[in-house]
């Protein structure tokens, strides 16, 4: 019979597996944490931000749940690889300015991507949890709040090469690029064609999702790193290929995204008051439509309808609603179980009187008497067999149309890429659908200095896809470029 004197001395990894598993049993009991969120009614006569932060005392108590996995799967469904583990276990200890440390050394976006980046579809679907049935860590919330909560970040010891690159974009995928090649000492212009920095993050994408001043904030902190950003110029237009090499640039990355509207082809949709999504967005949150101040005009529709279902849809409803119109409805072809946009778009649209009209699908926009389209005919749908991207194909139901009145239609169907630096270089690698071709690797084009990422490559991203793909070509071409010194 064992006895103590029989058993070996306990190692101190046994010592340390037996704390974990109490620990793993105590952690799992916390409930996730929930996001503060203004009063819908409130929310949709102003563009404060909706999702408020959580607090600091929120923060450490969702951190604790994190089990500090020993092969945290959660980093594997990150696109730029976020050290998730080490940024959530500052947070639990109290050190702030740690954890928005580590997750600037892979994220040069985090108070961005803590806001807009699909976790429940990237980092947190691969949380241990959902194996246990209960919810995920909450990864974005903590990421924003370690961004926001920090201290000024302090500049990195970076070692100047004297070697300069330039980008085309300001999107997501250029910022991501610049702030990985100035951390490795490259000399990195950005050239943006419009008047603001920010790209999709400031005309895309509206202030009660992901405030101007967020950004601006983002930028400042690629300024301090040495990144130099040039506005108003067009790199295809105002400067060419041609020029960038002659100015002393050794390499170009091209982050002009997918800035063309798509529309469906169907009879009056080129009536006064039907626009596509980009336009309507771009209008309202770069130029100030409507509002007292701005000279920038756009429809004030009473009855509007919104086509599409992702997360674009979700921005141009909720923008109507905060632009006054009474009625607002989703025209979605497929069921609301396949629509892409984020549960918590969907979520915030309901609460704010948005209507859903899902398997439904336009097929012709009526006008009246000046040319401004007064109604739309809808078709009803049913979901047939799945596609190629597994979703089930919406199909007519014969003879179910409906005509519904609405004298202002944003159509929000998907975008195709900007042709303009495309077709200003020769050589260049273009796919059928107008994206430059790249190594998927190394994000490198048919031409050895010019790399390329985001909706340019994509044909449509999410932010952090686009971010994932400006740090992949970052090292690439500063592994190239290095060589050639």
């Amino acid at each position: 019979m064992n006895n103590d004197n029989n058993i070996a001395p306990r190692s101190a990894q046994w010592r340390e597996d037996l704390r974990k598993a109490h620990s793993a049993k105590e952690r799992s009991g916390i409930p996730r944490v929930k996001m503060p969120e203004l009063d819908p009614a409130y929310r949709i006569t102003c563009n404060e931000e909706v999702n408020r932060g959580i607090s600091a005392e929120q923060a450490v108590i969702e951190a604790r749940r994190c089990m500090d996995c020993p092969d945290p799967q959660c980093m594997q469904g990150c696109p730029v690889s976020i050290n998730i583990p080490g940024f959530i276990k500052n947070i639990e200890r109290g050190e702030i300015d740690e954890a928005a440390r580590v997750l600037r050394a892979t994220s040069a976006l985090p108070a961005v991507c803590g806001r807009v980046c699909p976790q429940e579809k990237q980092c947190e679907s691969r949380c241990i949890y959902n194996k246990m049935k209960l919810q995920p860590v909450a990864i974005g919330y903590l990421e924003r709040f370690a961004a926001d909560h920090a201290s000024s970040a302090a500049t990195p010891d970076i070692k100047p090469n004297g070697i300069r690159v330039a980008v085309a974009g300001s999107g997501p995928a250029g910022l991501s690029f610049a702030g990985e090649m100035a951390r490795l000492g490259f000399k990195v212009t950005v050239y943006e064609a419009l008047h603001e920095i920010g790209g999709v993050l400031k005309y895309g994408i509206p202030e009660f999702r992901l405030p101007n001043a967020i950004v601006d904030r983002e930028i400042k902190s690629l300024e301090a790193l040495g990144v130099e950003f040039v506005k108003d110029c067009i790199v295809g237009k105002t400067l060419s290929f041609d020029d960038l090499a002659d100015i002393g640039f050794k390499g170009l990355f091209v982050a002009s995204g997918a800035g063309l509207p798509r529309f469906m082809g169907i009879p009056g949709e080129n009536l006064i008051g039907i626009m596509s999504s980009n336009e309507y967005l771009t209008r309202v949150n770069l130029m100030g439509a409507g509002r007292q101040e701005f000279d920038t005009p756009v429809l004030p529709g009473d009855s509007v309808a919104i086509i599409g279902g992702g997360n674009t849809a979700m921005d141009s409803v909720r923008t109507a609603r905060r632009m006054g119109a009474a009625r607002v409805i989703l025209v979605y072809r497929r069921s609301e179980e396949e629509m892409p946009a984020r549960v918590e778009e969907i979520k915030h649209a309901k609460e704010e009187g948005v209507e859903f009209l899902t398997l439904h699908n336009p097929i012709e926009y009526l006008a009246d008497s000046t040319g401004r389209v007064c109604a739309m005919r809808v078709q009803r749908m049913a979901l047939g067999e799945p596609d190629a991207s597994g979703r089930r194909s919406p199909v007519p139901v014969e003879g179910a149309i409906d005509e519904i009145p609405v004298n202002m239609v944003i159509v929000s169907v998907g975008v195709s890429p900007n042709p303009l630096i495309p077709s200003a270089i020769p050589g260049l690698g273009i796919s059928r659908r107008g994206t430059i071709e790249v190594d998927p690797d190394t994000m490198q084009s048919s031409i050895p200095t010019l790399y390329a990422g985001g909706d340019i490559v994509r044909g449509g991203a999410t932010v952090i896809l686009a971010m994932g793909d400006g740090r992949r070509a970052a090292r690439a071409m500063a592994s190239s470029l290095l060589k050639q010194q």
